[in-house]
């Protein structure tokens, strides 16, 4: 019996405890040991395994305050290649907390509903902790507690939230004598959207708090990895963050733990014996270069895949349009001159062309030049 194909699945736990099939990305945690950053943003396209990645360093780098847990948590990774670096890498599973937001769900059209969705995704994330923080009560002020309950329950004013996640990490702290990995999925959707709906400067101030307060000179701190699609300017948002790490798709750390190699792509094709169909999964998938490594689409490359388990004489599809808004570049593109829609044209007929690229954009400056499309 063949292991079903990981479709939609993002949830490490799952994937290897239900048994998909799993391609191998556990050495990105030895790559972030080994080139530790205080703060680390990785930014890379949508469906790229990014969720997946941070679930993964959850499971392995979480305390759960449960030995039971830690330990059904450490039996996740028995067999993937981290285990094979040693105790100087193993010696980490298990030893902190971890305060885990994901900001995907921030995509409402007026201010205070996205703003609540992210206020309700910290309250419930004081949930998840909550337990662990009571145990150590006796550490915190009256007035620390009653911050911490009000924000749990969700009945904490706005501003409360303005400093949320570094106050969760100091109560933690104080609780339990360790400092937390801070773990923030889709910083940039909340900030996407605000664009399009016309509060990008209210969602900027309310994300620059959060982010300033947490990730910047907390002595609670073990650090912290957040993942986006964009590239946003240290100038709009992470203002003073002068020990942030940004890894984009132009450099060769990291290069291979988001989305598959084509050994890894091969591999998977031998697996499920239809290695006949590379030749088509290559011209269709192998799109990307990540660093200098050439980079396969997984959302692609796994549902083409599942295609090939029902038929093999199944036709590649542009499975990965539909899987996410591509609504800036649309935008783009209507309101592009004459001259820029030439040079689109050109690369529709596979010619190419020579831009440079400006790392340091902001929403704001995409009407700038034409360039920034």
């Amino acid at each position: 019996m063949k292991k079903p194909l990981p479709i939609g699945i993002d949830n490490f736990e799952k994937l290897i405890t239900d048994g998909y099939y799993y391609v191998d990305k556990t050495l990105y945690i030895k790559d972030l040991l080994d080139f530790l950053g205080e703060v680390n943003l990785l930014i890379r396209p949508r469906r790229f395994g990014k969720t997946l990645n941070l679930s993964m360093l959850r499971c392995f780098f979480e305390d759960t305050g449960d030995s039971v847990k830690n330990e059904s948590n450490r039996a996740l990774f028995n067999g993937l290649r981290i285990m094979d670096e040693g105790e100087a890498y193993t010696s980490y599973m298990g030893q902190f907390p971890i305060i885990n937001l994901t900001l995907k769900s921030a995509r409402q059209r007026e201010f205070d509903t996205a703003s609540y969705m992210i206020q309700g995704a910290i309250s419930s994330e004081y949930q998840r902790h909550k337990n662990q923080i009571a145990q150590g009560k006796q550490t915190l002020s009256e007035n620390d507690w009653d911050k911490f309950t009000r924000i749990a329950e969700r009945k904490a004013n706005y501003k409360e939230y303005a400093d949320s996640l570094q106050f969760l990490s100091q109560c933690i702290y104080k609780a339990t004598g360790k400092k937390s990995i801070i773990l923030i999925d889709e910083y940039d959707v909340p900030l996407e959207n605000a664009y399009f709906a016309g509060f990008y400067e209210e969602m900027i101030e309310f994300i620059r708090s959060l982010f300033e307060s947490a990730l910047k000179t907390n002595e609670a701190l073990q650090f912290g990895v957040i993942t986006g699609c964009l590239r946003i300017s240290k100038e709009s948002i992470f203002t003073g963050l002068n020990h942030l790490n940004i890894i984009s798709v132009l450099d060769k750390k990291y290069s291979e733990h988001f989305g598959f190699t084509e050994r890894e792509v091969r591999r998977m094709m031998a697996f499920y014996q239809r290695e006949e169909r590379f030749a088509d999964m290559k011209t269709w998938y192998d799109g990307y270069t990540f660093g200098n490594t050439d980079i396969y689409n997984p959302w692609s490359v796994i549902k083409f895949m599942d295609d090939l388990n029902t038929d093999p004489d199944a036709f590649p599809r542009p499975y990965w349009i539909n899987t996410s808004s591509n609504a800036i570049i649309k935008n783009m593109i209507g309101r592009a001159d004459r001259e820029m829609k030439g040079k689109i044209e050109s690369l529709l007929k596979g010619e190419t062309m020579d831009i440079q690229i400006h790392e340091e954009i902001t929403y704001g400056d995409l009407d700038e030049t034409g360039e920034n499309l």
